[in-house]
């Protein structure tokens, strides 16, 4: 796991250079997408489904995302889209499309839909991590004025 880490924080990284984000915010980028990595895979480990562990795991990155942008003084967007890139069913997508041109239509199925659920399960991270009041970063970003 200490690997699947590393890597994570690398393509995170990677991933806030492409999308130009503020040097001085590229270790909190991929921080933020390897701490949610991890958030899924342990809960992999505890017998959760991937759609649930999906769900879970991008709420994490959504409020770390936002706590990050009071403390820190960015959009969270700059935290929230690097950090998500770990968790993007890009592989299922592939296997998805790829069903369809061989025209294997049960692989088709079965990938389709594990892929949309994986996709709803990241919306409804994002979704339920948003719908804390934002009164409540705020709090954190002027207790660290205050330093």
């Amino acid at each position: 796991m200490l690997l699947q880490f590393f890597v994570c924080v690398f393509a995170s990284i990677s991933f806030a250079v492409l999308f130009a984000a503020p040097k001085s915010e590229l270790i909190y980028c991929g921080l933020a997408g390897a701490g949610a990595w991890v958030v899924y895979l342990g809960l992999l480990a505890l017998g959760a489904t991937s759609p649930v562990s999906n769900m879970a795991a991008c709420f994490f990155l959504t409020v770390t995302a936002r706590l990050l942008a009071a403390v820190r003084r960015n959009p969270a967007t700059v935290y929230l889209i690097s950090g998500i890139f770990p968790l993007v069913p890009g592989a299922g997508i592939y296997y998805t499309s790829y069903s369809l041109i061989m025209n294997n239509m049960a692989d088709f199925s079965a990938n389709g839909i594990s892929t949309l659920k994986t996709a709803g399960a990241l919306v409804l991270g994002i979704i339920f991590g948003s719908a804390i009041p934002q009164s409540w970063f705020n709090a954190l970003g002027r207790l660290r004025g205050k330093r």
